[in-house]
Protein backbone atom coordinates (compact mmCIF):
# COMPACT_ATOMS: atom_id res chain seq x y z
CA UNK A 1 0.00 0.00 0.00
CA UNK A 2 1.71 3.35 -1.22
CA UNK A 3 1.79 5.81 1.23
CA UNK A 4 0.81 10.13 0.54
CA UNK A 5 0.13 12.74 2.90
CA UNK A 6 -0.62 16.23 3.03
CA UNK A 7 1.19 18.13 5.75
CA UNK A 8 0.89 21.23 7.22
CA UNK A 9 -0.38 23.19 10.75
CA UNK A 10 -3.18 23.31 11.02
CA UNK A 11 -4.07 20.35 9.07
CA UNK A 12 -7.50 19.09 10.67
CA UNK A 13 -9.69 21.27 8.09
CA UNK A 14 -7.47 19.84 5.66
CA UNK A 15 -9.66 17.83 3.10
CA UNK A 16 -6.93 16.84 0.48
CA UNK A 17 -7.59 13.71 2.49
CA UNK A 18 -11.18 13.01 0.80
CA UNK A 19 -10.28 14.10 -2.28
CA UNK A 20 -7.24 11.73 -2.71
CA UNK A 21 -9.71 8.92 -1.42
CA UNK A 22 -11.94 10.02 -4.48
CA UNK A 23 -9.36 9.80 -6.72
CA UNK A 24 -7.72 6.78 -5.76
CA UNK A 25 -11.18 5.29 -6.21
CA UNK A 26 -12.24 6.79 -9.03
CA UNK A 27 -8.97 5.66 -10.79
CA UNK A 28 -8.78 2.21 -8.77
CA UNK A 29 -5.38 3.20 -7.58
CA UNK A 30 -4.04 1.43 -4.64
CA UNK A 31 -2.91 3.82 -1.86
CA UNK A 32 -3.49 5.68 1.43
CA UNK A 33 -3.49 9.58 1.93
CA UNK A 34 -3.28 10.91 5.45
CA UNK A 35 -3.24 14.08 7.15
CA UNK A 36 0.23 14.83 8.98
CA UNK A 37 0.42 17.76 11.55
CA UNK A 38 3.66 19.16 10.87
CA UNK A 39 5.79 20.91 14.01
CA UNK A 40 6.55 24.49 13.25
CA UNK A 41 10.15 23.67 14.19
CA UNK A 42 11.21 20.22 12.61
CA UNK A 43 9.48 20.26 9.13
CA UNK A 44 12.56 18.95 6.86
CA UNK A 45 13.03 15.89 9.92
CA UNK A 46 8.76 15.29 9.50
CA UNK A 47 9.09 15.11 5.74
CA UNK A 48 12.14 12.89 5.85
CA UNK A 49 10.79 10.75 8.28
CA UNK A 50 7.76 9.93 5.91
CA UNK A 51 9.57 9.06 3.02
CA UNK A 52 11.58 6.79 5.21
CA UNK A 53 8.86 5.28 6.36
CA UNK A 54 7.53 4.54 2.56
CA UNK A 55 6.34 7.35 1.97
CA UNK A 56 5.70 8.71 -1.44
CA UNK A 57 4.82 11.76 -2.15
CA UNK A 58 3.70 14.62 0.06
CA UNK A 59 1.20 17.85 -0.50
CA UNK A 60 2.17 21.09 1.47
CA UNK A 61 -0.26 23.32 2.94
CA UNK A 62 -0.12 27.03 4.96
CA UNK A 63 3.04 27.48 6.86
CA UNK A 64 5.22 25.45 5.44
CA UNK A 65 5.44 25.87 1.57
CA UNK A 66 8.68 27.93 1.37
CA UNK A 67 10.24 25.85 3.93
CA UNK A 68 9.23 22.99 1.39
CA UNK A 69 10.92 24.87 -1.81
CA UNK A 70 14.08 24.96 0.37
CA UNK A 71 14.20 21.13 1.33
CA UNK A 72 13.41 20.17 -2.14
CA UNK A 73 16.69 18.67 -4.39
CA UNK A 74 14.98 19.01 -7.45
CA UNK A 75 12.58 21.74 -8.83
CA UNK A 76 10.35 21.96 -11.35
CA UNK A 77 9.92 25.54 -13.92
CA UNK A 78 6.82 26.61 -12.36
CA UNK A 79 8.04 25.18 -8.54
CA UNK A 80 10.97 27.85 -9.27
CA UNK A 81 9.00 30.78 -10.36
CA UNK A 82 6.26 30.18 -7.44
CA UNK A 83 8.94 30.47 -5.44
CA UNK A 84 7.10 28.13 -3.64
CA UNK A 85 6.36 24.10 -3.41
CA UNK A 86 3.04 22.48 -2.74
CA UNK A 87 3.88 18.78 -4.09
CA UNK A 88 6.91 16.91 -3.14
CA UNK A 89 7.77 13.15 -4.69
CA UNK A 90 10.53 10.92 -2.80
CA UNK A 91 12.26 9.61 -5.80
CA UNK A 92 15.72 7.46 -5.80
CA UNK A 93 17.71 10.75 -6.69
CA UNK A 94 15.85 12.97 -4.01
CA UNK A 95 13.18 15.18 -3.37
CA UNK A 96 11.59 16.14 -6.20
CA UNK A 97 9.23 19.69 -5.72
CA UNK A 98 6.46 21.25 -7.95
CA UNK A 99 3.58 23.83 -7.52
CA UNK A 100 0.13 22.95 -8.56
CA UNK A 101 -1.77 25.91 -7.62
CA UNK A 102 -1.21 28.02 -10.55
CA UNK A 103 -2.25 25.37 -12.96
CA UNK A 104 -5.11 24.52 -10.46
CA UNK A 105 -6.64 28.20 -10.80
CA UNK A 106 -5.98 28.50 -14.65
CA UNK A 107 -8.04 25.00 -14.87
CA UNK A 108 -10.72 26.01 -12.93
CA UNK A 109 -11.49 29.51 -14.61
CA UNK A 110 -11.28 28.08 -17.69
CA UNK A 111 -12.51 24.23 -17.61
CA UNK A 112 -15.21 24.54 -15.08
CA UNK A 113 -16.49 28.06 -15.28
CA UNK A 114 -15.17 28.80 -18.96
CA UNK A 115 -13.94 32.38 -18.00
CA UNK A 116 -11.88 33.38 -21.02
CA UNK A 117 -8.13 34.71 -20.29
CA UNK A 118 -6.72 35.38 -23.29
CA UNK A 119 -6.47 38.87 -24.24
CA UNK A 120 -8.47 39.76 -20.76
CA UNK A 121 -8.20 42.31 -18.25
CA UNK A 122 -7.23 40.53 -15.00
CA UNK A 123 -6.80 42.24 -11.14
CA UNK A 124 -5.15 40.34 -9.07
CA UNK A 125 -6.03 40.94 -5.34
CA UNK A 126 -2.48 40.75 -3.06
CA UNK A 127 1.17 40.37 -3.48
CA UNK A 128 1.65 37.45 -1.18
CA UNK A 129 2.56 33.50 -1.64
CA UNK A 130 -1.17 32.93 -3.13
CA UNK A 131 -0.03 35.48 -6.07
CA UNK A 132 3.23 34.20 -6.98
CA UNK A 133 2.20 30.83 -6.89
CA UNK A 134 -0.58 31.72 -9.83
CA UNK A 135 1.48 34.08 -12.11
CA UNK A 136 3.46 32.18 -14.56
CA UNK A 137 0.44 29.96 -15.35
CA UNK A 138 -1.72 33.06 -15.53
CA UNK A 139 0.54 34.72 -17.88
CA UNK A 140 1.42 32.16 -20.09
CA UNK A 141 -2.86 32.36 -20.67
CA UNK A 142 -1.78 35.19 -22.71
CA UNK A 143 -4.43 38.14 -20.93
CA UNK A 144 -3.92 41.80 -21.98
CA UNK A 145 -3.08 43.36 -18.74
CA UNK A 146 -2.76 42.12 -15.54
CA UNK A 147 -3.03 44.53 -12.62
CA UNK A 148 -1.40 43.55 -9.01
CA UNK A 149 -3.18 45.55 -6.46
CA UNK A 150 -2.01 45.58 -2.75
CA UNK A 151 -2.12 47.10 0.77
CA UNK A 152 1.70 48.00 0.60
CA UNK A 153 2.00 48.93 -3.30
CA UNK A 154 6.26 48.19 -3.06
CA UNK A 155 4.88 44.43 -2.64
CA UNK A 156 2.75 44.80 -5.96
CA UNK A 157 6.02 46.25 -7.58
CA UNK A 158 7.91 43.72 -6.80
CA UNK A 159 6.04 40.68 -8.22
CA UNK A 160 5.54 43.05 -10.99
CA UNK A 161 9.39 42.67 -11.62
CA UNK A 162 10.05 39.43 -10.65
CA UNK A 163 7.71 38.19 -13.36
CA UNK A 164 8.21 40.83 -15.92
CA UNK A 165 10.17 38.66 -18.33
CA UNK A 166 7.45 36.08 -18.96
CA UNK A 167 5.39 38.99 -19.75
CA UNK A 168 5.79 38.74 -23.80
CA UNK A 169 2.22 41.10 -24.75
CA UNK A 170 0.62 41.60 -20.89
CA UNK A 171 1.06 44.53 -19.72
CA UNK A 172 1.96 44.24 -16.01
CA UNK A 173 1.45 47.05 -13.83
CA UNK A 174 1.88 46.98 -9.59
CA UNK A 175 -0.46 49.72 -7.35
CA UNK A 176 -1.65 49.68 -3.96
CA UNK A 177 -5.70 49.04 -3.39
CA UNK A 178 -6.14 52.92 -3.47
CA UNK A 179 -4.64 53.46 -7.05
CA UNK A 180 -6.07 50.83 -8.84
CA UNK A 181 -8.23 53.62 -10.64
CA UNK A 182 -11.56 53.86 -12.09
CA UNK A 183 -10.95 51.62 -15.41
CA UNK A 184 -12.97 48.35 -14.94
CA UNK A 185 -11.36 44.82 -15.16
CA UNK A 186 -12.75 41.36 -16.41
CA UNK A 187 -12.20 39.42 -14.24
CA UNK A 188 -11.30 39.80 -10.46
CA UNK A 189 -9.05 37.39 -8.61
CA UNK A 190 -8.90 37.48 -4.87
CA UNK A 191 -5.66 36.05 -3.96
CA UNK A 192 -6.13 37.75 0.12
CA UNK A 193 -6.89 36.02 3.12
CA UNK A 194 -9.44 38.88 3.44
CA UNK A 195 -12.81 36.68 3.43
CA UNK A 196 -11.44 34.46 6.63
CA UNK A 197 -11.80 37.49 8.72
CA UNK A 198 -14.92 38.89 6.73
CA UNK A 199 -13.30 41.86 5.34
CA UNK A 200 -13.03 42.94 1.10
CA UNK A 201 -9.66 44.07 -0.13
CA UNK A 202 -10.88 48.12 -0.46
CA UNK A 203 -10.85 48.51 -4.19
CA UNK A 204 -12.79 51.19 -5.55
CA UNK A 205 -16.27 50.56 -6.72
CA UNK A 206 -15.63 51.25 -10.54
CA UNK A 207 -13.05 48.01 -10.70
CA UNK A 208 -16.32 46.00 -10.77
CA UNK A 209 -17.64 47.53 -13.77
CA UNK A 210 -17.80 45.17 -16.59
CA UNK A 211 -16.36 42.12 -14.74
CA UNK A 212 -17.32 39.16 -15.84
CA UNK A 213 -16.13 36.41 -13.21
CA UNK A 214 -14.97 37.24 -9.28
CA UNK A 215 -13.22 34.84 -8.24
CA UNK A 216 -12.66 34.00 -4.69
CA UNK A 217 -9.10 31.99 -3.84
CA UNK A 218 -11.16 31.37 -0.42
CA UNK A 219 -13.91 28.76 -0.45
CA UNK A 220 -16.63 28.20 2.18
CA UNK A 221 -20.42 27.00 2.70
CA UNK A 222 -22.37 30.29 2.07
CA UNK A 223 -20.27 33.03 -0.61
CA UNK A 224 -17.57 34.83 0.35
CA UNK A 225 -17.42 38.32 1.67
CA UNK A 226 -15.42 39.39 -1.38
CA UNK A 227 -18.12 37.40 -3.60
CA UNK A 228 -20.70 39.39 -1.73
CA UNK A 229 -19.50 42.72 -2.17
CA UNK A 230 -18.48 41.82 -6.00
CA UNK A 231 -22.21 40.64 -6.69
CA UNK A 232 -23.28 44.28 -4.94
CA UNK A 233 -21.11 46.35 -7.30
CA UNK A 234 -22.24 44.50 -10.33
CA UNK A 235 -20.14 41.41 -11.27
CA UNK A 236 -22.05 39.40 -13.58
CA UNK A 237 -20.87 36.25 -11.90
CA UNK A 238 -18.39 35.08 -8.69
CA UNK A 239 -16.87 31.68 -7.98
CA UNK A 240 -14.80 30.74 -5.05
CA UNK A 241 -11.88 28.33 -4.58
CA UNK A 242 -13.02 25.32 -4.24
CA UNK A 243 -12.68 24.20 -7.74
CA UNK A 244 -8.73 25.22 -7.74
CA UNK A 245 -8.46 23.15 -4.52
CA UNK A 246 -9.53 19.86 -6.42
CA UNK A 247 -7.91 20.74 -10.01
CA UNK A 248 -4.32 21.72 -7.81
CA UNK A 249 -4.69 18.03 -6.26
CA UNK A 250 -5.67 16.54 -9.56
CA UNK A 251 -2.66 17.86 -10.46
CA UNK A 252 -0.52 16.05 -8.05
CA UNK A 253 -2.43 12.88 -8.33
CA UNK A 254 -1.20 12.96 -11.52
CA UNK A 255 2.05 13.41 -10.54
CA UNK A 256 2.43 10.88 -8.28
CA UNK A 257 0.30 8.06 -9.94
CA UNK A 258 0.44 8.79 -14.00
CA UNK A 259 -3.22 8.95 -14.22
CA UNK A 260 -5.55 12.24 -14.74
CA UNK A 261 -8.68 11.93 -12.33
CA UNK A 262 -11.82 13.33 -13.14
CA UNK A 263 -12.55 16.10 -10.99
CA UNK A 264 -16.58 17.15 -11.63
CA UNK A 265 -17.51 14.07 -9.56
CA UNK A 266 -15.34 15.14 -6.44
CA UNK A 267 -15.81 18.65 -6.94
CA UNK A 268 -20.11 18.36 -6.63
CA UNK A 269 -19.42 15.93 -3.41
CA UNK A 270 -17.44 18.57 -2.29
CA UNK A 271 -20.26 21.11 -2.96
CA UNK A 272 -22.78 18.58 -0.66
CA UNK A 273 -20.59 17.97 1.82
CA UNK A 274 -20.31 21.65 2.68
CA UNK A 275 -23.98 22.74 2.13
CA UNK A 276 -24.70 19.64 4.91
CA UNK A 277 -22.19 20.54 7.17
CA UNK A 278 -20.05 17.56 6.74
Amino acid sequence: MERYAVIGNPIAHSKSPRIHAAFAEQTGQVMTYEAVLGPEEGFADTVRAFAASGGRGMNVTVPFKLQAYDLADQLSERAQAAGAVNTLSFRADGIHGDNTDGVGLIRDLQDNLCCALQGSRVLLLGAGGASRGVMQPLLATRPASITIANRTASRADELVERFRPLCEATVLRGCGFDAVGDEGFDVIINATSASLSSEVPPIPPQAYSGCQLAYDMMYGARPTPFMLEASDRGAARTADGLGMLVEQAAESFDIWRGIRPKTGPVLAMLRTQLATGR
